[in-house]
């Protein structure tokens, strides 16, 4: 995207007033999407992003800029305003750039670019009027075919050169039941790092019965009554609670400067002996993966927790710094104008000893949780609030009626502890991770867990 020489030439400006490291970073990134509502395709929306993104560290101080332009002067510009804002005596550095092919494990069989605009549609139709016409009382229905094209170039004062292309495709159906006097909603949203051919593991028609039956469930479910008692939280995306409660407060950014409840823990056991959470940029096609991070670490598969032993966190090299740990491929950024970070990828607890079956007979009176919504976390204290999209009553060892208005109140450091049954149906769930460094793609997953005793809320 930039040729060698000048790449070279832009960091020797940044490092000019006594940075000890630099780094360019280029993107350029094509995006598509076509959303549908009222039985019709609404627009389509196409947009580029391209641009270079400068840093500079001396020591633990970080200063960053950048340009919208490729072009030499404009480049050399970005580097002279971020190396001015350190005073050190003007110095000539040197820097030679040898590049580094990391490969690609992540098949592309349909690039969504090259697919015509009339096949993409058909796709979305298709789990559109499948959520429309599913029952009766689906009042309306939204949904959007995303794809994106994210293209990115890292170069540092280390002699580091690297690239990597990021396809990736997701579909997003909301439905909307109706019964005259109140509505509800249900949803479904793949994805994966991979083109159109998605749609060959999971049907757009089933996408968009997905989004519909779960509408139509919690319209004619009757409210939970609040309380503690224990919860059986289904797969995929249920680990969310993870990701939001536990996750955030493993990640450098967080832990370097004492903002997380597991700083200085380390080889201490801060959750059940039952569990084991991992995050993984190396899972080919999952949606949260790299081959490269955004410093141009290769991706890693890390074990966060092991039997309840805190075993490694996500670092990236700032934070690295701070810590006096190395980055161990855990830095990404939304894009070129935003600073990097640690951030998560694909995050989950992996598969326990436990039964599936045997989760849901050890629980007499409790909440099975089998689709997550949003929520809220404090990193500093792990407090956090999640809302149940999709909730039964468990009876007597046996999954009853559905329920609504259930929420799950809690601490993060005490919610790992009394995760007491881990089962055995690993899954994943899509979501977008917004934290410092902007928007990423981040897979969640777990199975079918069980927490002993949880605040829940309802009436």
């Amino acid at each position: 995207m930039i040729p060698k020489q000048l790449l070279q030439e832009v960091l020797q400006k940044a490092l000019s007033t006594g940075a000890d490291f630099a780094e360019i970073y280029v993107e350029h990134t094509k995006e598509n999407n076509i959303f549908m509502i009222d039985n019709k395709v609404d627009s389509i929306k196409d947009r580029l992003i391209s641009g270079v993104g400068i840093r500079i560290l001396k020591g633990t101080r970080c200063v960053t800029g950048s340009t919208s332009s490729m072009e030499r002067d404009a480049l050399l510009a970005c580097a002279g305003r971020v190396a001015g804002a350190l005073d050190g005596v003007p110095e000539c550095a040197s820097v030679h750039l040898t590049e580094r092919l990391f490969g690609d494990i992540h098949t592309v069989k349909i690039v969504p670019d090259s697919a015509s605009m009339q096949y993409k549609t058909d796709l979305l139709k298709e789990g559109y009027f499948a959520a429309k016409n599913y029952h009766r009382e689906i009042s309306q229905v939204s949904a959007n075919l995303l794809d994106f094209d994210h293209n990115i170039l890292i170069a540092n004062s280390d002699g580091l050169l690297a690239q990597d292309r990021q396809i990736r495709t997701r579909m997003n159906i909301e439905a909307i039941a109706s019964n005259g006097t109140e509505n509800q909603t249900g949803g479904c949203r793949p994805g994966r790092r991979m083109g159109l051919e998605l749609f060959d593991m999971i049907s757009p028609k089933d996408i968009g019965t997905e989004a519909a039956r779960q509408a139509v469930t919690v319209l004619h479910a009757d409210y939970l009554k609040a309380g503690r008692m224990p919860v059986a939280i289904e797969n995929g995306f249920g680990g969310v609670i993870f990701h939001e409660a536990c996750g955030h407060s493993l990640e450098a950014s967080c832990v370097s400067i004492g903002q997380s409840q597991f700083a200085g823990k380390l080889g201490q056991q801060i959750a059940n002996e039952k569990v084991t959470a991992i995050d993984d940029g190396t899972i080919p096609n999952a949606w949260g993966s790299f081959n490269i991070d955004d410093e141009g670490t290769p991706a890693q598969r890390k074990v966060l927790i092991e039997k309840g032993i805190l075993k490694n966190y996500m670092i990236d090299k700032l934070n690295g710094r701070r810590m006096g740990m190395e980055g161990n491929g855990s830095c990404r950024r939304q894009g070129y104008q935003w600073a990097p970070t640690s951030r998560m990828s694909n995050t989950f607890i992996d598969n326990g000893p436990d039964r599936n079956e045997d989760i849901i007979k050890s629980i007499e009176y409790g909440l099975y949780a089998k689709d997550m919504g949003g929520g809220s976390v404090n990193p500093t204290t792990g407090a956090f609030n999640f809302s149940v999209k999709e909730g039964y009553i468990i009876r007597n060892g046996e999954i009853c009626e559905a329920v609504r208005g259930a929420s799950l109140i809690g601490n993060g450091a005490d919610i790992i502890k009394d995760i007491d049954m881990v089962g055995q149906n690993l899954a994943t769930g899509q979501g977008m991770c917004g934290a410092s460094s902007g928007s990423i793609p981040t897979d969640v997953g777990q199975p079918l867990i069980r927490v002993s005793n949880i605040t829940v809320g309802g009436r």
